[in-house]
């Protein structure tokens, strides 16, 4: 069983070295985030998560706009830049990976928004009292495996990662960009 942190490193090394030329374009975070999907959805076909989807900018569930509960308990509307689940199909473990992109110019506001919605989706239930059932998805969206915080700063050419597992921050990684380097396109 592959790692969803090592599902993603794998994918990101690709998206940077590939595309290291459209990242410092200064392009939108929505673009950046469609490239990524790509190699995302490339990296989960050999994997036990290859019945998975990944989608940009999801925001249903069971067809009700998704929800999380936040840190003062306050249902909260999501929208995650990227996300890789079942939609739905697999309800015992429908989340797998949800990234929220900034690029470090964006106001520090924004940044812990997305970082506390990490928090959120990375819980093993929305109220600490949600067991899975075996069929029915929880009312507020949790359980993902895996939350990362992913933050592109153009001026110094790397990316800044923060990795949630169950609720809480685990570790943080930055990757240098490789300026000039031979690209495989």
């Amino acid at each position: 069983m592959k790692n969803t942190t090592i599902i993603f490193e794998n994918a990101n090394k690709k998206f940077l070295n590939n595309e290291v030329d459209l990242i410092l374009s200064g392009v939108s975070e929505r673009t950046l985030c469609g490239s990524l999907m790509r190699y995302l959805q490339e990296e989960i076909k050999e994997t036990n998560y290859s019945k998975y989807h990944v989608d940009v900018e999801y925001n249903r569930n069971n067809g009700k706009v998704k929800t999380i509960i936040d840190q003062n308990i306050e249902v909260i509307p999501i929208n995650c830049d990227i996300i890789v689940h079942s939609r739905g199909e697999i309800p015992e473990q429908d989340n797998i990976i949800a990234i929220e992109m900034k690029k470090s110019t964006n106001r520090n506001s924004e940044k812990i928004k997305d970082k506390n919605r990490l928090i959120a989706l990375t819980k093993e239930t929305f109220d600490d009292v949600w067991s899975f059932d075996g069929t029915n998805l929880p009312e507020h969206v949790c359980r993902y495996k895996l939350g990362i915080y992913y933050e592109v700063n153009i001026k110094r050419s790397e990316v800044y990662v923060e990795y949630y597992k169950k609720g809480r921050l685990s570790s943080t990684k930055i990757f240098k960009l490789k300026l000039g380097s031979n690209h495989d396109r």
